[in-house]
């Protein structure tokens, strides 16, 4: 079969595809359980990670999302010298927004390595961006100070969220950001208000949104959570999506670009003995 590129859309000035790679299953965060955070993190060693990772690059998806990690770069690295294709990093670093924490974790520190690590955009994670956001004067507090920062390293700045507050503030108080992380699938999963609301503010959003978890975290089955955001989210908007292994990740592109076609998504369906007679109607 051959390779079909994926839709590409415009982010700060940088091309970028509609798809994204997310890392949550290649770092150990399945909003599961600890044992399957720690089944992750055993299984997902540099070689494994990239062999999922190349096979994204093959189809031109070519940027992947997640925090500082020396592992996850290394990782990236792999998969770029056996592809012979550069990654798009969309990096998301947490730090200190209070006096008294690690030095090492102060902003300054941790967008340099965030530099070091090869960030085009750089993305202050949702637990920094929400508690910056001052719902009673409907501002985020010291925003400018620290997109300022990622500026300054040559970095392109956006916003990492889980509250449906934080995207309307910052277009109405012109913060300088460039894009957006949303939470956002069909189960209103880890979303503070029902996914009509989301979808809203997705569509009113001033700058392109990177919607996240569009399977829950695996609860949904990935032709519904996939049906459901491609659906209902617009052209400059993008989708990231985790996934284990080299076969998931062709799964996964593959059905989003038979939905993205308006084609039927005729993926290999999963064969149980409960389900023979469907195969076989009438046999017994």
């Amino acid at each position: 079969m051959a390779i079909t590129e994926f839709p590409r859309t415009t982010v700060g000035g940088v091309s970028l595809p509609r798809m994204i790679i997310g890392t949550n299953w290649f770092l150990g965060y399945s909003h599961t359980s600890l044992a399957k955070d720690k089944f992750i993190r055993e299984l997902q060693t540099r070689e494994r990670i990239a062999e999922v990772l190349a096979v994204f690059l093959e189809y031109g998806v070519d940027a992947v999302m997640g925090p500082l990690s020396q592992h996850l770069e290394d990782a990236i690295q792999a998969a770029e010298d056996r592809t012979g294709r550069g990654m798009i990093r969309i990096l998301t670093p947490s730090f200190n927004i209070r006096p008294g924490g690690p030095p090492e974790n102060d902003p300054e520190p941790m967008f340099d390595r965030a530099r070091e690590l090869g960030a085009t955009f750089c993305l202050p994670h949702q637990c920094v961006t929400d508690a910056l956001v001052d719902r009673m004067y409907g501002v985020i507090r010291d925003i400018d100070k620290y997109t300022a920062m990622i500026r300054e390293r040559g970095m392109i700045p956006g916003l990492s969220t889980h509250m449906p507050d934080t995207i309307p503030i910052a277009d109405n108080t012109g913060a300088d950001v460039e894009t957006y992380i949303q939470i956002y699938n069909a189960a209103g999963f880890l979303m503070q208000v029902e996914a009509d609301w989301v979808m809203r503010i997705i569509h009113e959003a001033k700058k392109p949104v990177m919607v996240i978890k569009p399977l829950a975290s695996g609860s949904l089955l990935p032709v519904v959570g996939l049906a459901f955001v491609w659906s209902t989210i617009r052209e400059q908007d993008m989708v990231t999506i985790g996934v284990t292994t080299p076969d998931e990740a062709r799964e996964v592109i593959e059905l989003s670009l038979d939905l993205l076609s308006r084609r039927p998504a005729l993926i290999e369906l999963q064969r149980t003995r409960s389900k023979e007679l469907l195969e076989k109607p009438g046999r017994t």
